[in-house]
């Protein structure tokens, strides 16, 4: 016990350290463009560019019916959500191809769109960006990631394949405006790629999961969150539920839009808590996922009420959640 207090003071500690008011500080919240009120904005690292604090998950896109990925895009715009994530490799590129009928047509220039690569040679990854601005009816992409980062060696198989060369000549050819990185599996992949990259320093952004489980388990807020903030990269934060984890089960069923008090790890926090915990962090932009309407109305309805939490609220839910620390929860993380 007295050993798991002090691992919590420490992690709190380090949490608050890493906190950057030039990111929490969203731009004007009453900002509002053609299609009504914006969600909050945040700076996205060196990119330069504000992005709404949320953004849609294409993954969900991608699997969810046709009709409710048009209901999710429709309500994102409604709610003042900005940010769309994808990815050539969802459904096949059906994420994409969605984005491209029912998005791009009438909202391109009032949103940012990001997808992503898993190609691990950079003829794969050459094609991969043709398929996706084809897909997505784009000229150009926003935010183009090298996705799905397994571990070190996967790193350097990418760079000695050329992958990095063919994204850093899209942005060099205006295919895409900026370039980051990806991974949920290990924390230590993000770390090879930072230190095989330093010199050039070519990246912009880097997406992973975050959320209050991932500091007691072979964390990326811990091994990552460091480096990244230094650089000035923005961070994209995904798993933020553990990819559904931290309900009783992994589901993908209708759920209504009151979901928001709902015990989550069983009954130890609430959706509204571990979110906040999230956006309590200098990430720019947390990435939800849902598959219908009302999912999606309740993650816009938290990022519309959230405020900051104090350093006492953080190490609550960090000692709250401790002990459902590991694969269990974090399945996705490979050590």
């Amino acid at each position: 016990m007295i050993r798991r207090r002090k691992f919590i003071k420490t992690l709190t500690l380090a949490t608050s350290s890493i906190l950057m008011p030039s990111v929490l500080s969203s731009r004007n919240p009453e900002e509002e463009d053609k299609f009504g009120l914006l969600l909050p904005r945040r700076l996205l690292g060196k990119t330069g560019q504000y992005v709404t604090m949320l953004g849609v998950g294409g993954y969900h896109v991608g699997w969810t019916t046709e009709k409710k990925a048009q209901e999710v895009i429709e309500t994102a715009i409604e709610g003042g959500i900005r940010f769309f994530d994808s990815a050539e490799s969802y459904s096949k590129g059906e994420s994409e191809r969605r984005y491209g009928k029912y998005l791009v047509p009438k909202y391109r220039s009032h949103v940012f769109i990001m997808t992503k690569s898993t190609a691990a040679d950079g003829k794969t990854a050459l094609g991969h960006l043709e398929g996706s601005l084809k897909r997505l009816k784009c000229d150009y992409i926003d935010l183009w990631q090298v996705h799905a980062l397994k571990n070190p060696d996967d790193v350097d198989k990418r760079i000695e394949n050329e992958v990095l060369e063919v994204f850093e000549k899209a942005k060099s050819q205006g295919k895409v405006k900026h370039i980051g990185f990806t991974g949920h599996a290990n924390p230590f992949a993000h770390k090879r790629m930072l230190e095989k990259t330093k010199a050039k320093d070519i990246f912009e952004t880097v997406q992973m999961p975050v959320n209050a489980i991932d500091p007691h388990f072979f964390s990326f807020i811990e091994n990552v969150f460091p480096e990244v903030l230094r650089r000035n990269f923005g961070i994209l934060a995904m798993k933020t539920l553990s990819d559904g984890r931290f309900f009783k089960e992994k589901r993908m069923l209708e759920r209504t839009p009151w979901q928001t008090d709902d015990p989550l790890i069983p009954d130890i926090i609430s959706v509204k808590e571990a979110l906040s915990f999230v956006w309590s962090l200098p990430v720019s932009v947390l990435i939800t996922g849902a598959e219908n309407r009302g999912l999606l109305m309740e993650k816009i309805s938290l990022a519309r009420e959230f405020s900051k939490l104090t350093e006492e609220g953080r190490k609550n839910i960090l000692e709250k959640v401790a002990s459902f620390a590991g694969n269990k929860v974090e399945y996705y993380k490979k050590v």
